[in-house]
């Protein structure tokens, strides 16, 4: 059976006075109108902004995080064809300096002795800045603006694990992007008609150990342009979903918890993400493999996070079926102990 999920369609504080979450913010909105008032709960705050933007020649992406313990910004890049892939992470414990606001549209900017990163808002535009004087050896700058829409529809969810465990996502997808970035003597550019930005802000209050399966992919096709978002395990049993599609600027929610089939012992096979209904009928097809792990005992992550193509078909709520053949994406596979 679909789940019930409200649409909010008025301005919401995510947490009450006291910070447990505010039952009237339950649920999913077309507009980042959730304000993410997060309060006390020390150590269990997690705050992120996540960039990643698809060009046709490769992919790139930069995140700010604040976990309550420590600021923690990674940058990475991938070239498609010849596969060149590197990332940079820096930490920076105990920081109490870096600013992560609580609305979706907003500045935040760190700067560390290897490696300045600024999201910079900026009238209908996010400025993504990045240089790190050396990046495995190398000089790396970027310098790529997004922009929105006025008739785009973005993905914002309050998952609601209980009144002191949830958390507000917002998940913006097919943002046209232009730019560059620059690695050594190598220069990508984006292009507004044809390469787009994913924005993952996060904000909430998260249990100690977490499991999640996350598939995204903004891009154009047969004319269209086409977001998807699917999300599963970390929302089970909440009765909220991060899952939707957006198809030329209208979001259709998808209300169903989704099933993500792979293999932990070879993540390169194909993956296949499903829902209940049969509404959703997709295969990822891996090119490349990111894997990042941290293992500091108490504290531990590892993500295995796949680049290539969807194939299959959604269902939307319209009844309108949108077939994908070779969609350019990512999926990934989650565990954090934070």
């Amino acid at each position: 059976m679909p789940l019930k999920e409200k649409e909010i369609t008025e301005p919401v504080q995510l947490c009450l006075a006291d910070g447990m979450l505010n039952p009237e913010s339950i649920g999913w909105a077309r507009k980042p109108i959730i304000r993410s008032n997060l309060r006390g709960q020390f150590l269990r705050k997690k705050k992120w902004n996540y960039w990643c933007v698809f060009g046709r020649d490769a992919l790139f992406s930069a995140t700010i995080s604040n976990l309550d313990y420590a600021t923690v910004c990674f940058v990475y890049y991938l070239d498609y064809e010849t596969k060149a892939f590197n990332e940079k992470t820096i930490i920076r414990p105990f920081d109490t300096k870096t600013h992560m606001p609580e609305n979706v549209q907003e500045t935040v900017e760190v700067t560390h002795k290897d490696m300045h990163l600024s999201f910079i808002e900026n009238n209908k535009e996010t400025l993504i800045k990045v240089s790190a004087n050396d990046f495995h050896g190398e000089y790396l700058e970027a310098d790529i603006a997004v922009s929105y829409p006025d008739d785009l529809d973005t993905l914002n969810v309050v998952v609601p694990w209980s009144e002191t465990r949830f958390q507000f996502t917002a998940k913006h997808h097919c943002l046209p992007a232009k730019g560059r970035f620059t690695v050594g003597e190598k220069t990508y550019t984006f292009h507004p008609e044809t390469d787009f930005a994913v924005l993952d802000y996060g904000r909430g209050i998260w249990p100690y150990e977490s499991t999640w399966n996350w598939g995204i992919a903004s891009g154009k096709q047969h004319g269209d342009i086409i977001g998807l978002n699917l999300g599963g395990k970390w929302t089970d049993g909440t009765g909220s979903t991060e899952n939707a599609v957006i198809l030329n600027g209208t979001l259709h929610k998808i209300s169903e918890e989704l099933n993500f089939s792979f293999d932990r012992d070879d993540y390169m096979k194909d993956w296949l993400v499903t829902s209940p209904s049969g509404n959703v009928e997709l295969t990822f097809t891996p090119f490349f493999e990111r894997v990042a792990k941290t293992d500091l005992k108490i504290i531990r992550s590892e993500v295995h996070q796949m680049v290539g193509h969807y194939n299959g078909a959604i269902k939307l709520d319209d009844g309108k079926t949108i077939t994908f053949n070779n969609f350019l994406g990512c999926i990934e596979d989650h565990y954090a102990k934070w």
